[in-house]
């Protein structure tokens, strides 16, 4: 027999839309994806989806050695962008690249660098916060310590001088002079300064409090907020003051603030004790929206990033990898079984839900990479029959990585980080508590042992994906303990504890 699937149309209220025609369109092109009848010719099983691994990688070497194509003139700004979407995009399928490759990659990122600090987007260009961020993940995957080796040529003094002439008085940060606010640039700007080790509380004074004011009523995040809030007599700006959330809930801007809330707990840890109020955001209306924007059985199980959108295969890693995040922050331990002796093999899906306790649908989201995102010609897409592109190749890999592996924060973690800082004495001050607590609260993720999933069997395997940086946890490391001098302890696997709930 073939699996049964209930694939049912999402319900219309009667009053046809250029939006609900699409919707119905999409869901036919999607369902006629699954291979319902696919069976091999022995044992009449039903055949598991692949990751067409080989061809993705034929994809991206075209990219790399040949060069992107003509349509990309138009992300000519980006091009920090499109090495780092190649680069990561090998790192989660496990390739490695050779030292001429590195080399040159390091080379183009470090003449991006520009001379009042960050990086640009391309020669000639103005710094901007988006490439910086790209050309700092860049180097974390092809570069290294020394003369030539990218780390240290990079001008962290230029760059944090750079950060502090972005910051605005409400603590946020325009993404470059004379631009717009967006915390998408935020995260950017603050995942660079804790990589980079140049977190001061100057740099960061405010900025809770304004990723706070762009949660909206559905929990999921916007671009930004009115920055003209409520002003006291001498015309000052008084922060205690609401400042409405600018726009509608977005996936990528909800990835970006709740990556940035978590990136900012050091500071608020560290400087918020009783002087003034701690800001908070709410962590249930955001998973609420999250899971909300998975979607149904006939969408696949792929993410949207709005209300009433479509789904997308990006989504797969800003909503899917945000829920990961969540998870942290809510402080959820899975699960209400013995661990699991052995990686599962993804051959029989009975019995997911009853071992997997997860806050979305893992299996799910797998399928519709795996089902609806690949591209015959190698690529991953939005959707079909859209043609791939580099965005979406990496953000569909990070996603479905993201449903493989559970990368959670772990205590003992945390515990072995603080351990193995070098010193013998206490924190000087609070910046040297700040730095301790930013470099073991970024290291301190880890994948729990025996909680993999793979539909489609170990084959379709992905390397495990850092859920802040967006990077391998090795590169992650590597680059961080650079910055920070320090060693790290031997990593071990953590293991659930039986008996907790979530």
């Amino acid at each position: 027999m073939s699996e049964q699937r209930v694939l049912r149309p999402t319900p219309t209220d009667g009053f046809p839309s250029p939006t609900s025609e699409l919707q119905a369109a999409t869901e036919n092109i999607l369902k006629n994806r699954i291979p319902i009848q696919s069976y091999t010719s022995t044992d009449k099983k039903l055949l598991e989806p692949i990751l067409q691994k080989n061809l993705h990688l034929e994809y991206l070497l075209r990219n790399l050695v040949q060069g992107f194509p003509s349509r990309y003139t138009s992300q000519d700004a980006s091009q920090p962008w499109l090495i780092f979407w190649t680069l990561q995009a090998f790192s989660v399928l496990g390739v490695g690249l050779d030292e001429k490759v590195k080399k040159r990659t390091t080379d183009t990122i470090l003449a991006l660098q520009h001379p009042n600090g960050g990086f640009a987007g391309g020669p000639g260009q103005a710094a901007h916060l988006l490439p910086t961020y790209a050309s700092i993940c860049a180097l974390a995957i092809v570069g290294k310590p020394g003369e030539g080796g990218g780390w240290d040529q990079i001008d962290r003094k230029k760059c944090y001088d750079f950060f502090m002439s972005l910051k605005q008085p409400d603590g946020s940060f325009l993404v470059a002079h004379h631009a717009e606010v967006d915390v998408r640039g935020i995260y950017c700007l603050l995942v660079v300064a804790t990589i980079l080790n140049i977190l001061t509380p100057e740099l960061l004074e405010g900025t809770p409090e304004f990723i706070a004011s762009c949660q909206t009523y559905e929990g999921g995040f916007c671009n930004a907020s009115f920055p003209g809030w409520a002003r006291t007599e001498d015309k000052s700006l008084d922060s205690a003051a609401p400042r409405p959330p600018l726009g509608e809930a977005h996936g990528g801007y909800t990835f970006c603030a709740t990556a940035s809330w978590v990136l900012l707990q050091p500071y608020v840890r560290t400087y918020y004790t009783g002087t003034k109020p701690t800001p908070t955001i709410n962590t249930a209306s955001l998973l609420r929206w999250i899971v909300n924007m998975q979607g149904n059985p006939i969408e696949l199980g792929g993410f949207k990033g709005r209300t009433n959108k479509l789904v997308d295969g990006c989504y797969s890693w800003w909503v899917g990898g945000c829920a990961v995040l969540a998870e942290g922050l809510l402080g959820v331990d899975l699960v209400n079984h013995e661990p699991e002796t052995h990686e599962n093999d993804g051959s029989n899906h009975e019995g997911w839900d009853d071992v997997d306790d997860s806050l979305f649908n893992r299996k799910a989201l797998q399928e519709y990479v795996l089902y609806a995102a690949q591209h015959h010609a190698g690529g991953l897409v939005d959707k079909p029959p859209k043609f791939p592109d580099a965005y979406h190749t990496l953000y569909c890999l990070s996603g479905l990585s993201s449903a493989q592996h559970r990368v959670v924060p772990s205590e003992t973690r945390r515990a072995d980080l603080l351990n193995y800082w070098n010193t013998d004495e206490a924190p000087k001050d609070k910046l040297d508590e700040l730095q301790r607590d930013a470099f073991s609260n970024v290291l301190s993720w880890q994948e729990e042992e025996g909680t993999s999933k793979f539909v489609g069997g170990a084959v379709n395997r992905l390397n495990a994906t850092h859920p802040i940086f967006n990077l391998t946890v090795t590169h992650s490391e590597g680059i961080v303990a650079h910055f920070y001098g320090r060693k790290l302890p031997v990593r071990q696997f953590r293991k659930p504890q039986a008996g907790k709930s979530s």
